[in-house]
């Protein structure tokens, strides 16, 4: 992490922990927000902002999918880093599907924090959403971006589709706050407890979760809230296409994979269906980037497996 503007020490992934042992996560520092008028100080505006992601990170990916969803692509630019964690964080580079930071020619993404901060303390995570016209980031919180991309480009986005209607948004809010810390950030707290306890806590959640999505899906609703995609679908999708391939085995939530689950299965390939949000999901990323992690996997290989032909890839 960045201590007063500077490096310290090599990349982990547990930077905090509860009482119990448990994996804290670092709240994201970054939240300002860009509105149609400019009254927040960031204005909606063509080739403004710039998004910095990751194809491994389920947080990014909730953006990128955000970004294709609202046809922000000709008025948001995006880099991806390279998969693998490096012992100064996130790298730009060549590993295919990735990008050199030709915006502001950083070779690590805990530059761009820095530039924006020159004390800056803290993670320098992903999604990194960049102004431009300031050289400042606007904002690093997953669920804000989402939020932003929605409503905040106005006229400019494709507003047929609206992520948080009006009508949906405590059944929404609901979704998140269940899902949030039992599922989405449950599976890190399972692979990264320090404890037996803490792990085992986390462990509960997940599968606690994942059946009772199994049960909301048995009346056949397309999504989770209906026929309706929503920004829920979003959030639950971005840990599911990750499950097999990583948490299960990697982060030790073993009790069952997600294709054991018929109607999480189904749910996960309709959500692969809905254009755009394939496009956004690289399993060679996801695998590079979680086995690279030295604390949980010292030797570095990366598994054959699992089979994803059930989900086209």
């Amino acid at each position: 992490m960045l201590v007063n503007g500077k490096w310290s020490t090599e990349w982990h992934p547990v930077q905090a922990t509860d009482k119990q042992g448990g994996f804290v996560r670092q709240t994201s520092s970054f939240r300002h927000w860009i509105t149609p008028d400019g009254d927040s100080g960031f204005a909606a505006e063509p080739d403004r902002y710039h998004l910095y992601v990751a194809l491994i990170c389920p947080w990014a990916s909730r953006a990128l999918i955000a970004r294709k969803l609202k046809g922000l692509e000709h008025l948001i630019s995006v880099s991806v880093v390279e998969p693998q964690l490096y012992d100064q964080g996130w790298r730009f580079g060549d590993f295919p599907g990735a990008d050199r930071d030709t915006l502001n020619q950083a070779e690590y993404l805990h530059e761009l924090y820095t530039r924006a901060d020159a004390r800056y303390t803290g993670r320098a995570t992903v999604p990194v959403l960049w102004d431009k016209k300031t050289a400042t980031i606007v904002n690093n919180e997953s669920a804000d971006i989402v939020r932003m991309f929605n409503s905040g480009f106005g006229a400019l986005a494709d507003n047929h589709i609206d992520l948080y209607p009006h009508a949906l948004r405590e059944e929404i809010d609901a979704l998140n706050e269940t899902i949030y810390p039992r599922l989405n950030n449950g599976v890190y707290r399972a692979g990264f407890a320090t404890t037996q306890i803490s792990y085992q806590q986390a462990f509960n959640d997940v599968f606690t979760q994942l059946n009772e999505l199994e049960l909301l899906l048995q009346d056949g609703r397309t999504f989770l809230l209906g026929e309706r995609l929503t920004e829920a679908d979003i959030r639950l999708f971005v840990t599911l296409i990750r499950f097999d391939v990583a948490y299960h085995a990697l982060f030790k939530c073993n009790l069952r994979r997600l294709r054991d689950y018929p109607l999480l299965d189904r749910y996960l390939k309709s959500m692969l269906a809905v254009s755009g949000v394939r496009d956004t999901v690289s399993i060679d990323h996801i695998k590079q980037g979680y086995y690279s992690i030295k604390a949980l996997n010292p030797n570095g290989i990366i598994p054959a497996g699992p089979d994803m032909s059930a989900y086209g890839w």
